[in-house]
């Protein structure tokens, strides 16, 4: 029904590849006040990583640590570096490279992700990475967080950025032949079925290489969570984010591999999740509509190749 990324990960390396989260001391520009303050109205203080090691720690010895623990539960043996909290590429372009090296370096790892935002990946960073590339032969991918591609959202949500940056980054990454993977949120409150399915299109034109769908979760101590218990938002029914799941796999290209289906975080920290329901409850319910609907990653996207 849907290109996994897992399936992707295993055909192109022969085998189990887990990603090991990295945690490194850094920022984004809209919580510093070059963009804005207090970050994105949905992340909280701790940023998006929610089973990250301490960033006192070295990177070593973070992917040490975490490599041991998934390494032995899922019977994985290469993994890919996965830097994943705030904007990782938001300092110098040096420190940059020293965090990749360091990474690269490391037992068993087949890649590099980085995520970041689209308007912090400039030359200078995307030259150090493509040394990285070379000296190491790993395979480096920028994970950018786009959420949607509705402007007045993106204002909304206190992005800081827009559309522009996003496909400028895009195009920026892939003529350094990196892969790129894309973070979307569904079941965002001013987004309607057009835009859903336009943020596909877009994706699906710019031939990113894999894509990360989140539900709307609503953490505790966060912009967002004010106004969810103020009762000023309001998020959308389960079946109205499925139907906006399914409109967006509909109109992806069938050969970008789709990360997740919905997010999840830890229930001590969130005051809406998942409608009360487990993460592969929801899962499930996706698969069962789209088999319903006889519906299929890119059914709706027409390729003029």
């Amino acid at each position: 029904m849907y290109y996994k990324y897992s399936d992707y990960l295993s055909k192109k390396y022969g085998g189990k590849v887990y990603k090991l989260p990295v945690n490194i001391n850094v920022t984004c520009p809209n919580r510093d006040g070059k963009k804005g303050t207090g970050g994105c109205i949905f992340c909280s203080s701790e940023g998006a990583g929610f089973e990250m090691l301490e960033n006192t720690l070295s990177i070593s010895k973070q992917l040490e640590t975490n490599r041991e623990y998934i390494g032995k539960k899922y019977k994985a043996e290469k993994f890919i570096a996965y830097f994943q909290n705030f904007t990782n590429t938001y300092l110098a372009a040096d420190i940059f490279y020293d965090n990749l090296a360091e990474a690269a370096e490391s037992e068993n790892i087949v890649g590099i992700t980085v995520s970041t935002r689209p308007d912090c990946v400039g030359d200078e960073h995307l030259k150090k990475a493509s040394e990285i590339k070379e000296k190491y032969n790993v395979d480096i991918t920028f994970e950018l967080g786009l959420q949607t591609a509705n402007y007045k959202t993106l204002e909304f949500l206190n992005r800081g950025h827009g559309l522009s940056e996003f496909i400028d980054a895009v195009l920026r990454i892939k003529k350094y032949g990196f892969y790129v993977g894309v973070h979307v949120i569904l079941g965002l409150i001013g987004d309607d079925l057009r835009d859903v399915k336009e943020t596909a299109k877009i994706l699906s034109v710019l031939n990113v290489d894999n894509v990360k769908i989140h539900s709307l979760y609503i953490l505790k101590n966060t912009v967002l969570g004010e106004m969810y218990e103020k009762g000023e938002i309001k998020p959308k029914s389960k079946d109205e984010y499925i139907n906006e799941v399914i409109v967006f796999l509909e109109n992806l290209k069938k050969d970008i591999a789709v990360q997740r289906l919905l997010g999840r975080a830890p229930e001590e920290l969130t005051l809406f999740e998942n409608w009360g329901n487990s993460w592969r409850k929801v899962h499930d319910e996706i698969l069962c509509e789209m088999e319903k609907r006889n519906s299929y990653q890119g059914k709706g996207w027409i390729d003029y190749e």
